[in-house]
């Protein structure tokens, strides 16, 4: 018991061991995403096939849902088995059997003449030694003996030559002598000998002669005759079927034959068991296209593909969406056969489209959905049309929620992604040759219902995507903007002159993220909620403070920089009681770096002569920002409070503010740990200077309103006189 023990704690810390290494883990995934691609793209795991037998009455009518042209197996086997019955056996003929035949006979006749000519002995002796020389199976009966024993010279001649004449015109005929005929040969030619005019008893010979010695000189080639009928089946062309879309197969109490068997099966309809071959084809097509997939983003995305969670998550959409179109497809409406057969249209792809668009990359969404379009080629029995209608709509969805202001937008990329499936599935049956009144009832119905199903799975699955995979996508930062979300109405209420000061922060931010190539989006909402730690003391804080008065002077500088630098801890923890992103809680963490508290610092210095204030005491807490959305923030926040106490805002003077504090940040190693280059600080000081000019832009100086009203009235007076 102790060894079993010990070997499955040994087995147990290797696959503990193995689940810690990274390349494992997502090796292991890789390998389940392609089973399950593989069974849901090549298993009916909701058969309604028909399963009708040869001799069955036919219990329903079935017409064929698409239209095919197939190769009808059984007919073009019976062709086949025609064409190869047709050819000839082939033989090889054996010239010399003819001659040893004739030899053979010419020497039975030759001993008869000698004993015939031999006459020392008597007639009975000449008939014992004809019945001695005679092979053993010719039987002839004394009578007959007797009488070849008085025969003369020239009856036996005749007798020769005329057998031998027989024999041979037989046995050098075109048809020869085979296993076959011998029997008839032998039958014709002792019909002949009567054509002889020969005698009775030489007559008698004559036949047993012939069916003793006549043999086949003809023999059958088997390998020949099997080359030619290989030859002539596979020169047979298949026997193709057509079969037209709704075209019935087998009505309602009719006998079932092979014809519907044959047609059932082509179409998909009789088909219990799926091939392995179809099952390894498929996998190979899965694997192919995971591989392409996989290539494009180590390409184009390696961001992607060095992040198991969203490797994990497109995995994860690929297989719902497919799930569920699987379903879709097996829908049976048995009272609406016609319009069931036409289900395929309804597959949401733009769903995974439209999820993978926002939670990852669009190009990545766009190949993603070209993919999945194959697969669904192949769920529906190589139906093109199908796949050409769920790219058309996966594609417009993508391109759709491309720009999201707000989670309404969805609800219109559904309205665009019915439109566009209205448009392809009318197109597509116009090309197939479906019937009119079908292409408008199926391209409304089906294609409305297409768009608004993506639209409802792309709703519900995306916050529960969201939070498993920690990703911050466009509509929840779309939603965190938004003025009524309740924390930034508290910001308002509690800290206005915060929120404000947010406000142009957000403003500012989102012009230089656009300048500099950064998520712009991310940037504005970070700026709105960076302050948000302010709540906890607002009136420490000097654009909160309305009355006039500053708590700060009365309470140390040390202290005061405890509370200033305090809210950027507040602030991190309030964002995640709030369940802020982790984008969002990084930039409020980030936004000041180490930054020097300079003002309070300088008062410590000018309180306390003996010089032991630590600088370190009056600097925040970091970390630097890391990002370049959070650095941007950073230089925002730094910028707008600094212009915004200036006196007399020139746009000179204002241009020079901004690239001195970007200046000073960038000597005090605040933007060390971020990814912002010389050139793009030049940009973002200039995205700066645009929106700061046209907020604080100099304003026409309006006339004394009461001197214009005097001089208005004294005119109507005057022009009453």
């Amino acid at each position: 018991m102790l060894p079993l023990q010990k070997i499955r704690r040994r087995l147990y810390e290797i696959l503990s061991f193995l689940m810690r290494q990274r390349k494992v883990r997502r090796g292991i995934a890789a390998v389940l995403f392609f089973l399950l691609i593989t069974l849901i793209v090549s298993v009916d795991f909701f058969p309604h096939h028909v399963d009708l037998q040869v001799g069955q009455v036919s219990p329903t009518t079935i017409t064929a849902p698409r239209s095919i042209v197939f190769e009808d197996k059984v007919k073009t086997e019976e062709a086949k088995q025609r064409a190869a019955d047709m050819v000839p056996k082939q033989y090889v003929h054996a010239p010399q059997v003819s001659v040893t035949v004739q030899d053979n006979i010419s020497g039975v006749i030759d001993s008869l003449r000698d004993i015939v000519n031999n006459n020392s002995l008597s007639v009975e002796e000449k008939v014992n030694h004809i019945r001695e020389s005679l092979p053993g199976e010719i039987v002839i009966s004394d009578e007959y003996l007797t009488l070849l024993a008085q025969s003369s010279v020239e009856e036996l001649n005749q007798l020769e030559t005329g057998v031998n004449g027989l024999v041979k015109s037989a046995m050098d005929a075109p048809e020869r002598v085979t296993q076959e005929n011998e029997e008839l040969v032998k039958e014709n030619l002792a019909s002949d000998v009567a054509n002889l005019r020969l005698s009775k008893h030489h007559e008698v010979l004559a036949r047993q002669l012939i069916h003793y010695f006549v043999t086949p000189n003809a023999f059958l080639n088997i390998e020949e005759t099997e080359r030619l009928k290989k030859a002539a089946a596979d020169a047979v062309p298949p026997i193709k079927v057509t079969v037209k879309e709704r075209e019935k197969i087998i009505g309602e109490g009719e006998i079932v034959t092979e014809e519907h068997l044959s047609k059932l099966e082509a179409l998909g309809i009789s088909r219990p068991n799926v091939p392995f071959t179809a099952i390894l084809g498929t996998a190979l097509l899965v694997a192919l296209m995971m591989s392409v997939v996989l290539c494009y983003l180590y390409q184009q995305n390696r961001e992607i593909y060095k992040n198991p969670g969203h490797l994990y998550l497109l995995g994860i959409i690929v297989v719902v969406v497919l799930t569920v179109s699987k379903a879709i497809i097996s829908i049976n409406v048995t009272q609406w056969p016609e319009f069931s057969t036409l289900f395929g249209y309804m597959v949401p792809l733009a769903a995974a489209g439209m999820l993978i668009a926002i939670l990852l990359d669009s190009r990545l969404a766009v190949l993603v959905v070209a993919v999945m379009s194959l697969f669904i080629a192949i769920m529906t029995g190589e139906q093109l049309r199908f796949a050409l209608v769920g790219m058309l709509g996966g594609m417009s969805g993508v391109y759709s929620v491309s720009k999201l202001s707000q989670r309404g937008d969805l609800v219109r990329a559904g309205f665009y992604t019915s439109l566009a499936n209205v448009i392809a599935i009318f197109t597509v049956g116009l090309m197939t040759e479906t019937p009119i009144g079908l292409i408008i009832s199926a391209s409304v119905f089906l294609g409305v219902t297409n768009g608004i199903l993506s639209s409802v799975l792309t709703n519900g699955a995306l916050p529960y995507l969201e939070s498993t995979f920690g990703i911050t996508s466009a509509v929840r930062l779309l939603e965190l903007s938004n003025p009524n979300n309740s924390l930034l109405k508290k910001l308002l209420t509690e800290a206005p002159g915060t929120y404000h000061h947010s406000i142009l922060v957000g403003n500012l931010s989102e012009s230089a993220a656009d300048a500099v190539g950064g998520d712009s989006l991310m940037v504005r909402v970070g700026a709105y909620y960076h302050d948000i730690g302010k709540i906890k003391r607002p009136y420490f804080f000097i654009e909160n403070q309305i009355a006039g008065e500053n708590p700060h002077d009365k309470i140390a500088p040390s202290l005061s920089t405890l509370i200033l630098t305090s809210h950027v801890k507040d602030g991190v923890e309030i964002a995640r009681e709030n369940k802020l992103p982790k984008g969002i809680i990084d930039i409020i963490e980030q936004h000041h770096g180490t930054t020097l508290v300079s003002y309070f610092y300088h008062r410590a210095m000018e309180n306390d002569k003996n010089e032991t204030i630590s600088e370190d005491d009056f600097r925040y807490e970091g970390p630097k920002p890391q990002t370049k959305e959070a650095a941007i923030v950073m230089l925002a926040d730094t910028v707008e409070a600094a212009v915004r106490s200036m006196q007399n805002k020139t746009s000179g003077r204002i241009e020079g503010m901004i690239r001195k504090l970007i200046k000073e940040k960038l000597m005090d190693g605040q933007l060390d740990e971020c990814d912002l280059t010389l050139k793009d600080l030049d940009t973002i000081a200039n995205a700066f200077v645009r929106v700061l000019s046209g907020i604080f832009h100099t304003r026409i100086e309006y006339p004394d309103m009461s001197k214009e009203m005097e001089r208005r009235k004294a005119k109507r007076v005057s022009a009453r006189k």
